[in-house]
């Protein structure tokens, strides 16, 4: 266990399910893996089961992340990044993937899907301000508007 780590409860809820792991005592995520076969064509997505569910302790939450080595070499994301999954949801974990790649790709039973982090959760409280908001620099510049601007 990690000197800093959060202590999950879990179950397994499918006789393919693993738990998750880290690669390596450095990382900040943890692998997620299918408990599917499954054949993602080009531009297509799938919900994948992993077989596996948790309970986030209160005031945490956990994210799903892409694998950024599936991403490379066969376009393969995941489509709502990261996935947010509350304390209080004790569903199974499915990951939502998308093939952005050039051919259909094969998810195998055991495959790493996704990666999964822990992170506190902090809640905004909204006042209503009295007068403008503060102004900055930027200002109302959205999208894109640093690389209009010049700047790289």
């Amino acid at each position: 266990m990690l000197a800093n780590g959060l202590k999950i409860f879990y179950e397994i809820r499918n006789e393919n399910a693993r738990v998750p792991d880290y690669a390596h005592h450095t990382d900040c995520c943890c692998d997620l893996y299918s408990v599917e076969d499954v054949v993602i064509k080009r531009f297509e997505r799938k919900l994948i089961d992993t077989g596996f569910a948790i309970e986030i302790p209160e005031g945490f939450e956990a994210q799903v992340r892409p694998r950024s080595g599936n991403a490379w070499k066969h376009g393969i994301t995941v489509l709502n990044t990261p996935g947010t999954i509350d304390e209080d949801y004790r569903g199974n974990i499915k990951v939502m993937l998308i093939n952005l790649g050039e051919k259909p790709y094969t998810v195998n039973i055991g495959d790493r899907i996704a990666q999964l982090k822990f992170s506190p959760v902090y809640r905004g409280y909204f006042i209503k301000k009295e007068g403008s908001l503060s102004s900055t620099t930027r200002g109302i510049g959205g999208f894109g508007s640093t690389d209009a601007k010049g700047a790289n």
